[in-house]
């Protein structure tokens, strides 16, 4: 559906009055209105004519109204059963393109439900929306996952972290998880001001394409490396890894010095070293 064929709608806030509408600090709500910038978001993982897409926390419907305009056959999972009748609204207004689900994402199959080879976009609510990026980074992937990209919402801290190269602060075992089989930007940075109510810090929108996944490395051995590496990320390797059974033997056999700190071990380095750890553990 084109710009000039979308059914004219009420501005944002006339939505969020007529329904007694606040966003919920418990929920992790913050509203977008600008509807200019949510059509960038929208428009982040290119054409969405006829693709499908998946949102979480639609909340009043902003973003989702951009990604109806786009054109996409749209599934979006809210907990809010307030918001519900605003996105029954939309449901109208783009018939056969809106399907709601009331439940919570954390529990929504969202593989199921989302339709085939999806576009996850969504101003996640801040309170899951690690755990539901952790989530899709990790489970369905056969050797490709299950969605087609993720454009995503988060504090900017967060959106540091996933992007994080090795070296600075914000590297760790999400900049790990994020890139060894995928590549993560940051698309857009979003003001504080942009929000109602806005929030105490800045956002970030980031946009994750999968890529061919290394060859003869488990997600499995990753984690338990990551997760021994930067637990004890300020001392060096050769304590931190000395707990993980062949975690020393694979440092040695990639040629990496034990006296190396894990904030300075690349992705690639951290991908070989978990592939010499399935090889011992076979």
């Amino acid at each position: 559906m084109t710009a000039d064929l979308c059914p004219p709608l009420p501005p944002l806030r006339e939505v969020i009055a007529a329904h007694g509408l606040q966003a919920s600090k418990a929920l992790g709500q913050n509203f977008l209105l600008d509807e200019q910038l949510l059509d960038r978001i929208a428009a982040i993982p290119g054409p969405l004519k006829g693709q499908a897409a998946f949102e979480v926390g639609p909340g009043p419907g902003g973003l989702t109204r951009a990604i109806l305009r786009a054109g996409a056959h749209l599934v979006a999972v809210e907990r809010d059963a307030r918001c519900l009748p605003a996105l029954a609204e939309l449901e109208a207004a783009f018939p056969g393109q809106l399907r709601v689900i009331s439940g919570d994402a954390m529990e929504v199959d969202a593989h199921a439900e989302a339709g085939k080879n999806p576009h996850i976009i969504a101003n996640l609510p801040y309170n899951v929306g690690t755990a539901l990026l952790v989530g899709w980074l990790s489970a369905g992937w056969s050797p490709a996952p299950w969605w087609t990209s993720l454009t995503l919402m988060f504090q900017m801290e967060v959106a540091e972290r996933i992007v994080a190269k090795p070296g600075g602060n914000h590297y760790g075992r999400l900049a790990v998880l994020a890139q060894w089989r995928s590549d993560a930007r940051i698309a857009m940075k979003v003001h504080r001001s942009a929000f109602t109510p806005p929030p105490k810090v800045m956002s970030a929108v980031v946009h994750i394409t999968p890529k061919a996944a290394p060859e003869g490395v488990s997600l499995k051995h990753l984690e338990r490396l990551t997760a021994a590496a930067f637990g004890q990320r300020r001392k060096m390797l050769r304590q931190s890894l000395k707990g993980l059974p062949g975690g020393l033997d694979a440092l040695a056999a990639v040629g990496i010095d034990p006296q190396r700190r894990a904030e300075t071990v690349s992705v690639e380095e951290f991908v070989e070293i978990a592939r010499h750890l399935g090889q011992m553990q076979a």
